[in-house]
């Protein structure tokens, strides 16, 4: 059995305020310097400031993207995934997560935790106002998001082995 390293996914909004990418470009940083990967839809708003952070502190990123451009990736990441299943692509990236971070977001990003949710993946939710969800854990900071996720991930897969 192979020994792979954790795959953190982060979902969140596709254009975003500055406010949202200063957390996401945190949450990004923190997973890379706990080591894990970070799996994200690839293109801009949460997901470029979350690959930005990851990628300025030597991380890896994987981008799932909608469309079948690798063009259409953002500048950060690492591995570029064109998949043209526009929002199905979304049921690739909740799987590809052993655990997932949820900042705010519209649809795409509650399929994704509702997506995960039904995978049985935990997720993790970070400055969303919303009531907690059944199965969503909220964190207060990137850092306490990015600790609970890593947690989470690590006692998922020693479940697993």
């Amino acid at each position: 059995m192979s020994r792979r390293r954790i795959q953190i996914a982060v979902v969140g909004a596709a254009r975003c305020d500055a406010r949202l990418a200063r957390l996401a470009e945190e949450v990004g940083r923190g997973v890379a310097e706990a080591g894990a990967t970070v799996v994200c839809g690839g293109l801009g708003g949460v997901m470029t400031a979350v690959a930005r952070g990851a990628h300025a502190v030597g991380g890896t990123v994987v981008g799932v993207l909608p469309g079948y451009s690798h063009a259409d990736g953002n500048a950060h990441l690492d591995v570029v995934l064109p998949t043209g299943l526009g929002h199905a692509r979304n049921a690739v990236v909740a799987a590809a997560g052993d655990a997932v971070i949820a900042l705010p977001g519209a649809a795409g990003t509650r399929s994704e935790v509702a997506l995960a949710r039904a995978l049985g993946r935990p997720v993790i939710a970070l400055g969303r106002e919303t009531e907690e969800e059944h199965g969503v854990t909220a964190a207060s900071t990137p850092a306490d998001a990015v600790r609970r996720a890593v947690a989470a991930a690590r006692r998922r897969l020693q479940v697993a082995r």
